[in-house]
């Protein structure tokens, strides 16, 4: 009889040795999993900050175009059309409108703020 018990509470240990084994490398798996989203997710940010300092040089050469030629910073017909634009090209990868529309008038805004310095910089701040 104790060695029925014995082998019952052998085989139980290891059958909690397994189970356990089993869910921790379901929960590592889990993390792992997780760890890995992050890092895309960081190296996409990345992306996201390196395209924005990009477009923010072309902004401050357009600024510097529109001072030398005296145009107005803001051209409401041109972002609106943006604007427009990228609310498409968000629909095909299921953005919200919303979305769209909050990081294209930050982005306009920081443009706006940039063309206008360049402005005033030119015209010695008489614009």
């Amino acid at each position: 009889m104790s060695t029925n018990k014995s082998l019952t509470a052998f085989i139980l240990t290891c059958c909690i040795g397994i189970f356990y084994t089993a869910s921790t490398n379901a929960q590592a798996t889990k993390t792992d999993s997780l760890a890995m989203y992050r890092v895309q997710i960081d190296s996409l940010d990345k992306q996201l900050i390196e395209l924005l300092g990009k477009r923010m040089q072309v902004v401050e050469n357009v600024g510097r175009y529109k001072a030398v030629h005296n145009i107005p910073a803001l051209q409401k017909s041109r972002f609106d059309a943006i604007l427009q634009k990228n609310i498409a090209m968000g629909k095909q990868y299921n953005l919200s409108d919303t979305l769209i529309v909050d990081v294209m008038n930050a982005i306009h805004k920081e443009s706006l703020t940039k063309e206008n310095a360049i402005a005033v910089e030119k015209t010695g701040g008489n614009r």
